[in-house]
């Protein structure tokens, strides 16, 4: 079993920054590819951003290209989503997601764990 510690969401004004962190516990080492997704109210949950586990190839989402950063500390089993130049429409509720099999997963059914979210509003 693999836990996942979503934190770092808030609330911030259009344009502003924000950077999500994910701590994996439990059996790491079976992780390869992480990712985030996000859920809108109302609507369904989809991809942001994935990292495999050598951190050498990543995948974003085309909303998100030139704005978000996904990075990956082995070391320190976490992955990070540096979030620049925020939108009202960026704002829903984030989750940390790690999939264990040798694969580019960028579905969420491909994933086999999850963290419980964490917030994040943009205002206008």
């Amino acid at each position: 079993q693999v836990q996942l510690v979503e934190s770092g969401g808030g609330l911030v004004q259009a344009g502003g920054s924000l950077r999500l962190s994910c701590v994996a516990s439990g059996r790491t080492l079976s992780i390869y590819t992480m990712g985030w997704f996000r859920q809108a109210p109302g609507k369904e949950r989809e991809f942001v951003a994935a990292i495999i586990r050598s951190g050498g190839n990543t995948y974003y989402t085309d909303s998100v290209k030139g704005r978000f950063t996904i990075s990956r500390d082995n070391a320190k089993n976490s992955v990070l989503l540096q979030m620049n130049s925020l939108k009202p429409e960026d704002t829903a509720v984030y989750y940390c997601a790690a999939d264990s099999y040798s694969r580019v997963s960028l579905q969420a059914a491909q994933y086999d764990y999850w963290g419980q979210g964490t917030q994040v509003t943009v205002s206008s």
